[in-house]
C-alpha cells in the first residue's frame, strides 16, 4: 500500500474539526500587527518622539530581551516587526504545536488511530496530513499579516517578509511536533517535550539579543530567525532559508521515526506505574490533582518568570514610552492612572488576569477531554457521584488560576520593589492589583463550564473563543478607542485598576455573583445530560 493513501480523507478531517478554532486564532493573531502599525503615527507622530523610542529600546537590555533588537524604529513597519515579530512568531508556534499533536498523538490516545489504520491508509498519511493541518494554519496567518499590512499601505517587501517569517517559524514548529509525537506515548508529554523546545529557543533568542557579548546564541534559534529577516528595515532574505531548511531536516527524522514504532506506542518507553495505588490515590480530587498538576506548574514558572521580567521594567517605562504624550496617554487610559509607573502596573495585572483566564478555560476544558476519551463513564460506574468528580476538576480553574495571579503580583511587586528600594510598600499592592482580577477570571471560566454543562460538544470552541474576545476587546480596545459599549462585554473592564484606583466593592460583588450563576447553572445542566 502506499504510504500516502488517504492523506486528502485525514486531511479534510482535520480541517473540518478544526474549522472554528484554527479560522479563529488565525485571524485574531494575522490581524494584531496592523492594528498597532495603525495607531503607530498617533504614538510617534515626530521625528524626536521616534527618535527617543529608537535611544531607550537600544540601552534598555530588559526591552531587548522581552521583543528582540529594533533595526528601524523610525517607521510604522519597522515598529510594528519589532513590536510583534517575536512574539507572533511564539505564538503560532505553539498553535501549530498543538495542532500536529491534535491530530498524530492524540489521535492514538483515543484509539482512533487504529481504527483508521485499519482501512485503506498508509503508514505516513496521519503524520502527513497533521503537518499540512498546522502548516496551512501558519501559512493562512502569515497571509492575512501580510494583507493586512499591505492593505494599511505598508511597504509589500516587508510585509512580505514579515508574514513569510512567522509561517516559516509555524513550520518548524509543526516539525518539532512531529517529532515528540514520535517519542512520547501520550499527547500531553508530546506537547510538554514541544513546548519545552520553543521555551529553549526563546530563552536562547532573549539571551542573545539582550546582551551584545554573546548576541550570536539568537542565531541558534528559529525565534531569533523571525527579527533577523529584518522587515522593513533593508529585508534579508536568505535568513529565511534557515527555517526552511529546518523544517525539511526535522520532518525527515519526524519520518524515520514513525517507521521504528508501532501504532499507540512511543519510542520513548513509559514507566511503569507501581503494582498498587497510593493510598492518595483514592479519591477523585487525588486523580485530578495527577492530571493538572503538570500543567498547573507549567504556568506558575511562566507567571513567575514574566511577573519578574515586567516588574524589572516597570520603574523604567518612562524611558521606553520617551516623549510621546499620546503613548502616555494610552498607557494611563488603558491603566486608569495618573501615574505612568502605576499605570503600566495596573495594565501588566489586567494582562495576567486575561492570560489566567486562558488558564482557566483549559483546565476547565480537562472535563471535556475525560468525557470524550471514555474515561469518565468508568468512574461514574463506581460510587463517585457526577457533581464530586466535576468539583474535583473545578478546583483548578478557580482555585488555581488564584493561586497563578498570586504568584505573578508577588513576581510583579517583589522585582519593582527591589527597583525602586520600597518592597514593603509596593508589594502588597501590586499583588493586590494582580488577585484583584480574579472575579473577572472566575467570570470566564464559569461561561466555560456553562456551554460544558449544556452544550459539550460546542465547549472547546465556545470557551477559547469568548476568552480570546474577552482578551482581544480589553486589550486592544481602549488603545484604538472602541465604543464602550462594546468595552464593557469584557469583565475585565469592570475591575478597578488597581494600584491607583480607589477600591469600591460593586464590581467585585456582581462579578463574583455571575460567576457562581454560571457555575451552579453548568453544574446543573452536566447533572441532568447524558454522558459522551
Amino acid at each position: 500500500m502506499n504510504a500516502l493513501a488517504g492523506t486528502r480523507q485525514l486531511l479534510r478531517l482535520a480541517l473540518r474539526r478544526d474549522r472554528i478554532v484554527v479560522p479563529l486564532w488565525v485571524i485574531l493573531l494575522g490581524v494584531l500587527p496592523a492594528i498597532t502599525a495603525s495607531a503607530y503615527a498617533t504614538l510617534y507622530p515626530d521625528a524626536a518622539s521616534r527618535a527617543a523610542l529608537t535611544a531607550a529600546t537600544g540601552s534598555n537590555p530588559s526591552i531587548r530581551l522581552l521583543y528582540g533588537p529594533a533595526f528601524d524604529l523610525s517607521t510604522a513597519g519597522g515598529f510594528t516587526a519589532w513590536r510583534f515579530g517575536a512574539f507572533l512568531s511564539l505564538f503560532v508556534a505553539l498553535a501549530c504545536v498543538f495542532t500536529v499533536t491534535r491530530h498524530t498523538r492524540q489521535e492514538e490516545d483515543s484509539g482512533r488511530q487504529e481504527l483508521l489504520s485499519s482501512t485503506v491508509t498508509g503508514r505516513s498519511a496521519a503524520l502527513t496530513a497533521g503537518l499540512l493541518t498546522g502548516g496551512l494554519a501558519a501559512l493562512a496567518t502569515g497571509l492575512v499579516a501580510t494583507l493586512s499590512l499591505a492593505g494599511g499601505k505598508l511597504p509589500l517587501a516587508g510585509s512580505v517578509a514579515f508574514g513569510a517569517s512567522v509561517t516559516l517559524v509555524g513550520w518548524v514548529a509543526c516539525a518539532v511536533a512531529a517529532i515528540t509525537a514520535q517519542l512520547a506515548e501520550y499527547s500531553r508529554t508530546a506537547n510538554g517535550l514541544a513546548c519545552a523546545t520553543l521555551g529553549v529557543m526563546f530563552l536562547l533568542r532573549a539571551v542573545g539579543d539582550s546582551s551584545r557579548d554573546i548576541g550570536w546564541l539568537s542565531w541558534l534559534s528559529p525565534l531569533g530567525w523571525s527579527s533577523q529577516v529584518r522587515p522593513y528595515a533593508h529585508e534579508r532574505w536568505w535568513v529565511l532559508l534557515l527555517p526552511l531548511a529546518t523544517t525539511a531536516v526535522l520532518g525527515l527524522v519526524a519520518y524515520r521515526l514513525l517507521a521504528r514504532r508501532d501504532v499507540g506506542m512511543g519510542l520513548l518507553p513509559a514507566r511503569l506505574g507501581p503494582a498498587a495505588g497510593a493510598p492518595g490515590l483514592d479519591s477523585p480530587l487525588a486523580l485530578a490533582w495527577r492530571l493538572h498538576r503538570g500543567t498547573l506548574f507549567g504556568w506558575l514558572a511562566g507567571f513567575a518568570l514574566a511577573g519578574a521580567l515586567f516588574g524589572s521594567m516597570a520603574a523604567g517605562i518612562g524611558d521606553v514610552v520617551g516623549d510621546s504624550a499620546q503613548t502616555r496617554e494610552m498607557v494611563q487610559r488603558m491603566g486608569g492612572g495618573s501615574g505612568l509607573v502605576d499605570a503600566f502596573l495596573a495594565v501588566m495585572a489586567g494582562m495576567f488576569g486575561m492570560i489566567a483566564a486562558m488558564y482557566s478555560v483549559q483546565a476547565a476544558l480537562r472535563m471535556r477531554s475525560e468525557e470524550v476519551a471514555l474515561r469518565l463513564e468508568p468512574l461514574l460506574a463506581t460510587g463517585t457521584r457526577r457533581l464530586r468528580w466535576a468539583a474535583s476538576h473545578l478546583v483548578f480553574p478557580f482555585l488555581g488560576s488564584g493561586l497563578l495571579l498570586a504568584v505573578a503580583g508577588t513576581a510583579l511587586g517583589l522585582l519593582h520593589g527591589l527597583r525602586v528600594h520600597d518592597v514593603s510598600v509596593q508589594l502588597p499592592r501590586v499583588l493586590g492589583s494582580t488577585v484583584a482580577q480574579l472575579p473577572a477570571v472566575w467570570v470566564v471560566a464559569g461561561i466555560s463550564l456553562l456551554v460544558f454543562g449544556f452544550l459539550p460538544g460546542a465547549s472547546v470552541a465556545a470557551g477559547w473563543g469568548v476568552a480570546s474576545a474577552f482578551l482581544l476587546v480589553s486589550l486592544y480596545g481602549p488603545a484604538i478607542r472602541l465604543p464602550q459599549a462594546v468595552l464593557d462585554l469584557s469583565p475585565f473592564t469592570h475591575v478597578p485598576k488597581f494600584p491607583s484606583a480607589a477600591f469600591t466593592p460593586g464590581p467585585f460583588l456582581w462579578l463574583s455573583g455571575m460567576a457562581l450563576v454560571t457555575l451552579f447553572a453548568g453544574l446543573a445542566g452536566f447533572r441532568r445530560r447524558d454522558i459522551g
